[in-house]
């Protein structure tokens, strides 16, 4: 195959890195929260029923931001039935994936898993089934220090400092017909925001995201957005974006670009924003929140209509393979490649559902071959990313016409010096020659070199044998004269930390 080739600069920068993009989701559905986060009397759990295994591959995962309590589940929620004593608390149909849902788990037990992992919280407000005063009366709970109602409340179930919860959902999905409470997008654009401007009454320090289109072959995509912006455009801080995608058939060619669609999906909402703050005449730019992403096999879905009511069921437990954790790891060099303008993503979700990490009640929990694209970029991508120049052979594909077969973004910690390179190789069958030109950051010498990659492109993480898939040691990477050279293996997610060399 014919070689790829990137130029990088110090000076050429796109964004910050905003620690925010490496976030996750916990929604109460399935077992993401029972048997997976929270499961009493597991052989790990502490006095509060943390699953203590689960919280270590969630430090190790290392989301910043953790979007609670849904998705779905939040449009028929009432949060009131989730704090208080245990014993007290309602057991209620959760209309949303036709489950029994306990309340054992709330929000301080959330507020308290989210210190113990050390994630900031982002709670959404149920707009589908309710509105403005309760969004209110909700905030009031947790931010409000004392001597009202709401916050007095806190404080008697035990939680005497406010939450200080600063990031806030006005919704989910709202424009989706399987949404408990669906709205129009004017309607849903006016409940917005006169519960956005009353939630800054109560607190003026949050920030609110808006829900966008449930996904972009919604057939009121844009026009969902720019009405609803229309009305919320002075109120909100962001503008949500969900997304999900899976391998159709035998088409791997086209899996493994599917990220293309993510960046238009980007772009085109960008472009929609953009158009209503010039109508508008606002001089601020509307940032994005890419709070649900993720490979989700919706075709292997029975379906919500179809299911039992039943505790913590399992629910769409996809278990993942090495082509899956390649296309995993693209879609993050897509969101760090919009740095400018997206400023929160959330993987969905954390346990269980379709998730990095799995779990059997009682029993183990192990990570699966999507964990290590997400804790390498976690972990690795700091400082600022920087605009690279790339020049990449193209491939033909049945979806999405010609794509490059490298996919690849940069990040530069001023700090540290570090340099760090991800790069995808879109090919399954041919090694991809790199040649990256970094004469503009000084001697450098290969730290981290790291490929995910495999001959079976089917092969995946289970219980009995958890480290089936995970990165090994690359090889091959040279610096010669302030120019890099590497091998990417076919179907590969390649990580290169390059720090500053010795002086002598």
């Amino acid at each position: 195959m014919n070689g790829s080739s990137l130029v990088l600069d110090p000076r050429f920068v796109l964004a910050e890195v905003d620690r925010r993009l490496f976030g996750s989701f916990v929604e109460h559905m399935g077992r993401c929260v029972y048997t997976g986060i929270f499961e009493p009397g597991h052989p790990t759990a502490d006095d509060s029923g943390l699953r203590g295994d689960v919280l270590e591959l969630v430090r190790e995962l290392g989301p910043t931001v953790v979007r609670y309590p849904g998705g779905n589940f939040v449009s028929g929620y009432r949060w009131e039935d989730g704090v208080g004593p245990v014993e007290d608390r309602p057991a209620r149909l959760d209309l949303a994936w036709r489950a029994l849902e306990p309340n054992t788990f709330g929000l301080n037990e959330f507020m308290h898993w989210a210190h113990a992992a050390g994630v900031e919280p982002m709670m959404a407000v149920n707009l589908g089934t309710r509105g403005v005063q309760e969004a209110c009366d909700l905030l009031e709970y947790t931010n409000h220090p004392g001597d009202t109602y709401f916050s007095d409340l806190r404080r008697s179930h035990g939680a005497k400092d406010p939450h200080g919860i600063k990031l806030w959902c006005l919704g989910n999905e709202l424009d989706g017909p399987w949404q408990v409470g669906q709205k129009t997008a004017h309607e849903y654009g006016r409940l917005a925001a006169e519960t956005g401007k009353a939630m800054r009454l109560v607190d003026p320090s949050i920030e609110l995201v808006a829900v966008g289109s449930s996904n972009s072959g919604m057939s009121t995509f844009a026009s969902w957005e720019a009405t609803v912006l229309e009305h919320t455009y002075g109120v909100v801080d962001y503008i949500s974006l969900h997304a999900y995608y899976e391998q159709h058939g035998d088409d791997v060619d086209s899996f493994l670009a599917t990220a293309t669609d993510m960046d238009m999906f980007i772009d085109a909402v960008i472009a929609t924003a953009d158009h209503v703050g010039a109508r508008l005449r606002q001089r601020k730019k509307l940032r994005l929140a890419f709070d649900e992403w993720n490979v989700w096999y919706q075709e292997r879905f029975v379906g919500q209509t179809n299911l039992d009511w039943r505790y913590a069921q399992p629910l769409i437990e996809d278990n993942y393979t090495v082509v899956d954790a390649v296309v995993v790891g693209s879609y993050l060099i897509s969101l760090l490649n919009h740095a400018d303008r997206v400023a929160i993503a959330c993987q969905a979700q954390l346990v269980n559902i379709i998730a990095p990490i799995l779990t059997e009640p009682g029993g183990r929990a192990w990570r699966q071959t999507i964990f290590y694209p997400f804790t390498q970029a976690a972990r690795l991508a700091r400082g600022r990313v920087l605009r690279t120049l790339a020049d990449s052979p193209l491939y033909a594909t049945a979806r999405f016409g010609e794509v490059p077969v490298l996919h690849s973004t940069a990040t530069y910690d001023e700090d540290t010096g570090d340099l760090c390179v991800f790069a995808v190789n879109r090919s399954t069958t041919e090694t991809l020659p790199l040649t990256a030109d970094l004469r503009g950051f000084g001697p450098l010498q290969v730290a981290e070199h790291s490929v995910l990659a495999d001959d079976d492109l089917q092969a995946r993480n289970t219980a009995d044998h958890p480290d089936r898939v995970s990165p090994r040691r690359g090889e091959g990477a040279r610096l010669d004269g302030g120019r890099l050279t590497v091998g990417l293996p076919p179907a590969s997610w390649n990580v290169l930390r390059l720090a500053p060399a010795p002086t002598r």
